[in-house]
């Protein structure tokens, strides 16, 4: 495949994405701060769904020998990267995809976020060259290493090269668990409709009687004046 038929597949794939995306309005930082704050959950279904196709899709890959998977360690610096990230998303008001969509539609917010993401990246990328994390390059060494604060790194890739068990297999038991949370959320849906329903069926019934109440005299004060004439 030469570069302008992969320039113009990606051109395809990143506007049908793009597209679908602005129509659904999906976020990441919704997914989690809806579920948390207000206890919706629309975007974290569509979130796990994505996640259990994504999952199967990509171990399905590396059991057949497909894929490029990325080793990168884990540690300290990883738990950091991710609380700035998070702290920044909520400030931003969305992910970088949803960012991407904002901007689009001439959000000037999100047009700032996203030049200072470039400008965040670019900054780190110097650091990155300069520093290293841990200062000390031998110590990523993809092994567990307190001493360098690092945790070592395991993915479909690397269990499937330690245990000689197929990557689609450990696949499958997360996508399970993914589903499981799915169907928790689904759980707590249908319960929270169910006493919405009953409340308004209660009300509805309070509404009736206070109206009948009102009635009966309004009715009785006119047989009584019917009567005295």
């Amino acid at each position: 495949m030469n570069v302008i038929a992969q320039c113009l597949i990606a051109f395809v794939f990143g506007s049908v994405v793009g597209l679908l995306v602005q129509r659904s309005r999906y976020c990441n930082v919704a997914a989690l701060r809806d579920a948390m704050l207000f206890k919706t959950y629309r975007n974290t279904k569509a979130l796990l769904v994505a996640m259990m196709i994504l999952t199967m899709g990509f171990t399905a890959f590396i059991t057949v020998g497909a894929g490029k998977p990325l080793h990168f360690d884990v540690g300290l610096n990883t738990f950091v990267g991710l609380f700035l990230f998070g702290i920044g998303m909520v400030l931003a008001g969305a992910c970088t995809v949803s960012t991407w969509v904002k901007a689009g539609e001439g959000n000037v917010g999100a047009i700032w976020a996203l030049l200072f993401t470039f400008i965040g990246m670019f900054l780190f990328s110097l650091l990155w060259s300069f520093t290293y994390w841990p200062p000390a390059p031998n110590t990523m060494t993809g092994d567990f290493n307190l001493a360098g604060l690092q945790l070592g790194f395991a993915n479909a890739a690397t269990l499937q090269e330690k245990t000689k068990i197929p990557a689609v297999v450990f696949g499958a038991v997360q996508t399970l668990v993914l589903y499981g949370l799915y169907r928790a959320i689904l759980r707590r849906e249908r319960a929270g409709a169910g006493a919405d329903t009953q409340a308004d069926s209660e009300s509805a019934a309070c509404n009736a009687w206070a109206d009948n109440d009102k009635a009966v005299p309004q009715g009785a004060a006119r047989v009584t004046a019917e009567q005295s004439t």
